[in-house]
């Protein structure tokens, strides 16, 4: 049986995993979930699972758990709060797996923890792999880690790779990778309507149930261009050996074009427990829970290449790949703030890129050699990116 700890379980990923690792009690053990402060669902899911650790990031609400936990038909649950708590959790001993799951930049050193604990990393959280780059695929290589993409596009790229291949290789026989994408809800809508949406509409994604970030990621293709760096980390690949296509059905959810002309592709319904299933059997397979496709209802599919004026954000996330370095990292930064003030109403939806090219603009390109100075840039392009808000307002 296996150990695993969940951080973020309280967001979508956390949940499917956690209905997942429910259908295989004898091979799944929960050791430990963590949550930022949703404290109503992580009771919930510490009343099913019961875990030996609970993690609440917010400290105030880390004391009102522990209460409720206290008078619970539940004991013996060790709650911890503070955000190094999460990396204490994600390196426990009788810890085999961490799904990474905390969305944006805070899951990064968890994330990094869990590779430098030599555990099976289940990396859901891109950010992480997008601010620290090689440093976090070295880590994974010199302690001994596993590293298992759950993205559906990355994993649907791990599942097409030769057999026995380790994330991080160079596969000599694959030409290219076709890395699907929805276009999200605004794939077709007319450029000039674009700067009145709103974040109900952009959260409302067609056919992935995603936290709110994400699914603003996903409708200015952000998300697609953070995938495109992760591949590119994941799959030890140049950016121009990957190529972006439209596929509004997702049903394909990428493809591996390999030197002889065969191309690949994983299919499926868009149900986020097939990739979290296959990583956590890997490199067996076991029931997900997901319904089988009927291809008899895949009436067609379309697939067309993006359009960077529709899409600018995707342009900038290759901007910022082909220049390396820390800019990644800067693009990262950039598009949290922005997202946030969108979120909150208070910028437009199309200043989104604007925000981020403007950061982008500020910094030099320079190495990311050490996590310290990573970190640095982070910060440094989040204050950078707040200005640009306040210059918007004015």
């Amino acid at each position: 049986m296996k150990g695993i700890c969940v951080l973020g379980a309280t967001g979508s990923i956390g949940v499917s995993t956690l209905d997942v690792a429910a259908r295989h009690k004898d091979l799944y053990k929960v050791i430990a979930l963590t949550a930022n402060n949703n404290i109503d669902t992580l009771y919930e899911q510490c009343l099913v699972h019961t875990p030996e650790y609970v993690v609440v990031v917010d400290e105030n609400n880390a004391k009102l758990f522990a209460e409720r936990i206290s008078t619970s038909p539940i004991d013996g649950i060790k709650v911890l709060s503070g955000a190094d708590a999460l990396e204490t959790v994600a390196t426990l001993d009788q810890v085999d797996s961490v799904m990474a799951a905390i969305v944006g930049a805070a899951g990064l050193l968890p994330s990094l923890a869990a590779a430098k604990a030599g555990k099976t990393v289940l990396l859901a959280n891109k950010e992480a792999l997008v601010m620290s780059g090689d440093l976090f695929m070295h880590a994974v290589r010199d302690c001994g880690a596993h590293l298992l993409p759950i993205d559906s596009e990355h994993n649907a790229i791990f599942q097409c790779m030769p057999a026995h291949y380790v994330s991080g290789q160079s596969a000599k026989s694959v030409r290219r990778i076709l890395l699907t994408a929805s276009g999200g809800p605004f794939r077709t809508m007319p450029l000039d309507k674009l700067k009145d949406v709103t974040p109900e509409q952009a959260v409302a994604h067609p056919n992935w149930d995603m936290g709110r970030k994400i699914s603003v990621d996903s409708a200015t293709m952000m998300n697609k261009g953070l995938e495109l760096i992760e591949a590119c980390l994941l799959f030890n690949m140049k950016p121009e050996q990957i190529q972006v296509v439209i596929h509004p059905q997702s049903v394909i959810h990428s493809m591996v074009d390999y030197v002889d002309g065969t191309v690949l592709a994983q299919m499926g319904n868009p149900d986020m427990r097939i990739p979290i299933a296959h990583a956590m059997a890997w490199p067996e397979r076991f029931d997900s829970g997901a319904a089988p496709l009927n291809i008899f209802d895949v009436k067609h599919m379309d697939f067309e290449a993006p359009d960077l004026d529709r899409f600018p954000c995707l342009r900038l996330a290759i901007e910022a790949i082909n220049a390396g370095g820390v800019m990644p990292a800067v693009l990262n930064a950039a598009n949290e703030i922005a997202v946030e003030a969108f979120l909150n109403e208070q910028i437009r939806f199309t200043d989104i890129p604007v925000v981020i090219e403007k950061t982008m603009q500020y910094f030099e390109v320079s190495e990311a050699d050490t996590l310290e100075k990573v970190l640095s840039i982070d910060s440094q392009a989040r204050d950078v990116a707040r200005q640009n808000l306040l210059s918007l307002a004015n």
